[in-house]
């Protein structure tokens, strides 16, 4: 016979229990004691008033930077030499250039790009009102 853990304490004797988390089928009741006893005032909590503004704008600005995304990664996909020249800057630690590369493909928004020895690390930013609201990361391989 198994006793589960919780059913000691102050909730009284041990309950007859076969499979934790089911019924006993000797004795006909729960294993768990009432949900009220863990979480007494969950039914009567005040939830504040949701404002979808800042939410809303969040996602204005995630849909920039993913048209940004797609403008990087379409000139890294469809240019064997746009490709090479970002490879061979970033290898070279020449953050300007890699930069610059980057920007000429059209994009609006900052960029932050790290990278190793295996590949590329591009960090899209967006800000509504001053405070940082989306980002997006780009992980590319090239090793």
């Amino acid at each position: 016979m198994y006793y589960h853990p919780f059913v000691y304490g102050h909730q009284g004797p041990p309950r007859t229990v076969l499979y934790p988390g089911y019924y006993s089928n000797i004795t006909r009741h729960s294993v768990f004691p009432d949900p009220g006893v863990y979480y007494p005032n969950s039914y009567f909590r005040k939830l504040p008033e949701v404002d979808p503004t800042l939410f809303k704008e969040s996602a204005e600005e995630m849909r920039i930077l993913m048209k940004d995304a797609s403008l990087i990664l379409s000139a890294l996909a469809d240019s064997m030499d746009f490709a090479k020249q970002v490879m061979a800057a970033a290898q070279a630690s020449n953050d300007q250039e890699v930069n610059r590369l980057l920007k000429s493909t059209g994009i609006q928004s900052q960029v932050k790009t790290t990278y190793n020895p295996d590949g590329l690390h591009l960090e899209l930013e967006a800000s509504v009102s001053g405070s940082k609201s989306s980002q997006l990361i780009i992980a590319l391989r090239w090793r």
